[in-house]
């Protein structure tokens, strides 16, 4: 199945600020190319939602009422509604609790 996907801005952003710390954090060997790359993967990755990514219960309370989904680094809320999986938030798998 084809499935349109909306992506909140606030799954974007934590992506993009989680990279951004550890640009800050370790500025001597992780490069700006590092976080694009970075970003730009997780980003991407939510494009698997419901193909590769198989959907799972949530593990955490304040993502009840979605489904989740998680790859290797990142895991993702998000609802479906007929053909259009809407992400509302991401979430690093070191950030992963209550």
């Amino acid at each position: 199945m084809q499935y349109n996907y909306i992506i909140h801005p606030r799954a974007f952003q934590k992506i993009r600020l989680f990279y951004t710390n550890v640009a800050r954090k370790y500025r001597n060997t992780y490069s700006y190319e590092d976080l694009e790359q970075n970003v730009h993967d997780a980003f991407f990755s939510i494009y698997r939602i419901e193909d590769t990514l198989p959907r799972r219960r949530p593990t955490i309370a304040r993502w009840a009422g979605y489904c989740m989904a998680n790859t290797e680094r990142w895991y993702y809320a998000y609802r479906i509604d007929g053909d259009t999986i809407t992400v509302v938030d991401a979430c690093h798998a070191q950030n992963m609790h209550d």
